[in-house]
């Protein structure tokens, strides 16, 4: 419940109509795996990638460590991620890395927000992590573009500026 209000208010905040508007969204939700431009160029699929954050891998085929970063618990682009790449609930995911940490193994780093993660990877060699596609900049390489289901609350997911109504 605490979700659904946080969505509506963000929602009103992007000027965005109440939920239970009629609304139709022309531009899909599409999320973005970003790396470093010095990094060399990542072959990912959703696999690889799925294994990097749960940290089943730890480097590349190069030797490069790997630092794979999330944004915060409850943020919408997070839990889609949650859900579309590791194929995991909250709980599910939360009881995996309770596991992991009693054999030593520590969850990806939390950052604030998708700027702090673009900031981040651009200056970490390994680093990846992922961001609403229209949030890349020249900093940062796109290694692959994952386009979201169509459900409530992914249309938050897509940058104001993509956004039309009827």
């Amino acid at each position: 419940m605490r979700g659904r209000i946080r969505q509506w208010l963000v929602w009103l905040a992007m000027g965005g109509l109440p939920a239970f508007a009629s609304v139709t969204w022309a531009a899909s939700s599409q999320m973005a795996i970003i790396t470093a431009i010095a990094t060399p160029q990542l072959t990912l699929n959703q696999d690889t990638l799925r294994n990097i954050y749960l940290k089943r891998i730890f480097v590349d085929d190069r030797g490069q460590r790997l630092t794979p970063v999330n944004l915060p618990s409850g943020d919408p682009l997070r839990e889609a991620f949650t859900h579309t790449v590791l194929h995991m609930g909250d709980g599910q995911l939360q009881d995996y890395w309770d596991k992991q940490y009693f054999q030593g193994v520590s969850p990806p780093y939390v950052l604030a927000s998708p700027d702090a993660v673009v900031q981040f990877v651009a200056k970490t060699p390994g680093a990846i992590g992922y961001v609403a596609a229209c949030q890349v900049n020249a900093s940062v390489r796109t290694v692959m573009t994952i386009t979201l289901p169509s459900k409530p609350g992914n249309e938050l997911l897509v940058c104001p500026e993509h956004r039309t109504s009827p």
